[in-house]
């Protein structure tokens, strides 16, 4: 659990630097899918600097799904919006207010809540069907990015950020199903190419969606597309379960930590100058 708050730290204010970096850089395409957006943004330090949080992160991540249950280390990830928050107040000069305060430790209390419940990782390998399923999800987060690109404003920042969910929740799930680490094996799993293709998408669709639109939209989206799938995932096929007589207590926790999550959304928006 430590390792999965590590990583919210790390992926909250990472998304602060890359939105700042994604804002100075010219736009490109306009699409959801903007290689050159990303490009320019590249030549940012502060995107390099957020990549290599990202980088810190994403090996934090690793390390905490490898011993908690998908739903535990999602519900911990999604505290990086209040991390976000708390780093545009300083770094985009967003106010906080006393709801979005009040938010943040919601989330706490609903990451508390879950440590004391959260059980080990389920001892189900997941078969080939959720394999081939989980490189197809993967492959789809490109084709929302592209539709989403064409939504006006908000919309757009949060629906790319729901598709940049979706990639990292695939990431997730993928990871638990990379079980053989012999090449031979890992390059025959589909489920390698479901990591690479839905960990690359992500970072295209979140950085188009930080260009402009809100950061805390942006996330909120993202905190809903790689919490409540994947977590779902991990309880149906691989066996993920809380401690005895406990779910209860997971679930309110889950709930409160996402939901908390989302409130800052709704109340993150900058006043109108």
């Amino acid at each position: 659990m430590v390792c999965a708050l590590g990583s919210a730290v790390c992926f909250g204010i990472a998304s602060v630097l890359q939105a700042v970096a994604a804002r100075a850089a010219e736009a490109g395409s306009g699409s959801g899918i903007d290689t050159r957006l990303l490009m320019r943004a590249l030549g940012q330090w502060r995107y390099v600097a957020g990549l290599g949080l990202d980088t810190i992160g994403f090996v934090l991540e690793l390390v905490a799904l490898r011993r908690l249950p998908i739903y535990a280390v999602g519900a911990a990830l999604a505290a990086s919006l209040a991390v976000t928050a708390v780093a545009a107040s300083r770094m985009l000069r967003v106010r906080l207010s006393g709801a979005e305060w009040g938010a943040v430790a919601v989330v706490c209390g609903g990451l508390a809540l879950l440590g004391l419940a959260s059980g080990a990782e389920g001892d189900r390998p997941g078969d080939m069907a959720l394999r081939v399923d989980t490189l197809c999800v993967a492959v789809a987060v490109l084709g929302v990015g592209a539709a989403a690109g064409r939504l006006p404003g908000r919309a757009r920042a949060a629906a790319l950020g729901l598709g940049a969910g979706f990639g990292f929740g695939v990431v997730e799930v993928a990871v638990r199903l990379v079980d053989d680490l012999r090449p031979a094996a890992v390059l025959a799993n589909p489920a390698t190419y479901a990591l690479l293709i839905g960990g690359g998408a992500a970072f295209l669709l979140l950085t188009s969606a930080l260009h402009r639109g809100s950061v805390t939209a942006a996330t909120a989206g993202m905190v809903i597309g790689e919490t409540i799938g994947p977590a779902a995932v991990g309880i149906a096929a691989l066996g993920d379960r809380t401690r005895d007589g406990l779910a209860p207590l997971a679930v309110m926790g889950f709930a409160l930590a996402v939901l908390g999550a989302l409130a800052l959304a709704r109340f993150g928006e900058p006043a109108a100058p």
